[in-house]
């Protein structure tokens, strides 16, 4: 990857990431509460809508940025292939890189995100000091093995199913997709992989959420879906597919189409 190239996936990453976190940041709040084990009401409810903001907008940008130079950088690295049957895979081991490295960044944001929606009544900066006075440095990264779990199912759905439905009405037309174009094929692919996904990201809520010492915080993924279908069942496990689908697909929308938009520009 030229420095250029570079450059331009790391300002139009991290520039789309921030974007998408904070439009649609009330969408998430409501999807985390949703998924909480005290319930939607008990964690907030429609209260306090923006808990947790100032950590998104810290780690927005840098985990974005992340992702897509490693996205990028891998598949300048896996090449072309004259076979159309292993774009896909090489599209799935770029994202599934990209999230592994993207995940280093995200999960201190998002445990520390995630607890202040679920605890509207601390702030950001209270929440981050009880976690380092409870559970010190590491605490931050409790569940990163769930939500790496998460992200890379989510990935492989997603970014195979964007660039083959890019190329594919890029065909049809005769010519490279607009951006707007680019953003439907975008939010389309990103609300299967949400749906798809939402057992493991309820169970990585559930982890990040629970008490130091317990057995759900251990990260034990294959307990922690066992015991929420045990007490809510099927419903339980799908906590907040609405919430998580609109939000994933709005955001896949702008960021998508942000990223392409940005990188042309950038290029």
């Amino acid at each position: 990857m030229q420095k250029r190239e570079f450059t331009a996936s790391l300002l139009a990453g991290g520039s789309a990431g921030m974007c998408v976190d904070l439009a649609l940041f009330p969408l998430d709040t409501i999807k985390t509460r949703l998924q909480t084990p005290q319930g939607f009401y008990k964690a907030g409810g429609f209260r306090g809508i923006y808990a947790g903001v100032p950590s998104a907008a810290v780690g927005s940008f840098p985990n974005a940025a992340a992702f897509f130079v490693t996205y990028e950088y891998m598949k300048a690295l896996l090449g072309s292939s004259s076979s159309p049957y292993m774009a896909p895979v090489k599209h799935m081991a770029a994202a599934s890189l990209g999230e592994i490295i993207a995940c280093l960044i995200r999960v201190p944001t998002e445990v520390i995100k995630q607890r202040t929606q679920a605890c509207p009544s601390s702030s950001t900066y209270q929440v981050l000091l009880v976690t380092l006075r409870e559970e010190g440095f590491l605490g931050l990264y409790r569940g990163y093995k769930s939500t790496v779990f998460r992200e890379i199912p989510f990935s492989l759905v997603q970014f195979p199913l964007w660039e083959f439905l890019k190329g594919l009405w890029s065909w049809k037309q005769g010519h490279v997709l607009y951006s707007w174009q680019s953003a439907v094929c975008g939010a389309f692919a990103g609300g299967v992989a949400a749906a798809v996904t939402t057992p493991l990201d309820v169970a990585k809520t559930r982890i990040m959420l629970a008490k130091a010492g317990t057995t759900t915080a251990r990260g034990n993924i294959p307990f922690v879906l066992q015991e929420v279908w045990n007490t809510k069942g099927f419903s339980g496990l799908f906590a907040g597919i609405v919430p998580r689908v609109a939000w994933i697909s709005l955001g896949g929308f702008i960021f998508l189409g942000a990223y392409e938009k940005a990188r042309s520009l950038l290029l």
